[in-house]
């Protein structure tokens, strides 16, 4: 596992490190995202998770859900585009468990890419994410996660 200035970031995920999600192919044509803990560590206390519904498409570089802390509303943008199938229901009545557990029970949603094979391409590998997101860090001004 790659630890950047504190932050987790495990080896067996692919990252859109631009964004601050990593994907992991659930190996049944459907991919779980979730925000990294460097974009939680950098929001601060999350207060409100509003994902897209059950079977809406959602197009590469658009919100798949809104997320909201005390200093920061944005949205969770996909790379690769494809139709929600899962949200997480628990982490919309409880959102601070993304800061606790971002890699687990903090997954935002459940997606079936449109060309996961041709879009997994332009992320980037757990085992290479160290060096990008030290740059994006620095390029941040961000300390690391706590």
């Amino acid at each position: 596992m790659a630890v950047v200035k504190g932050c987790e970031l495990p080896d067996n995920l692919l990252y859109d490190v631009e964004n601050n999600i990593w994907y992991d192919d659930l190996g049944d044509g459907t991919v779980r995202v979730g925000m990294t803990a460097v974009a939680v560590a950098m929001a601060g206390q999350l207060v409100a998770f509003t994902p897209k519904k059950v079977g809406r498409s959602v197009k590469p570089g658009k919100s798949c859900a809104t997320i909201e802390s005390g200093k920061w509303v944005g949205p969770a943008k996909l790379a690769i585009g494809g139709e929600v199938v899962a949200v997480n229901e628990d982490l919309a009545g409880s959102p601070d468990t993304a800061n606790d557990d971002p890699y687990g029970a903090g997954w935002l949603v459940v997606f079936r890419p449109d060309d996961w094979d041709g879009g997994k391409g332009g992320l980037t590998p757990g085992s290479e994410v160290a060096a990008p997101y030290e740059a994006k860090m620095d390029a941040d001004g961000f300390d690391g996660c706590a």
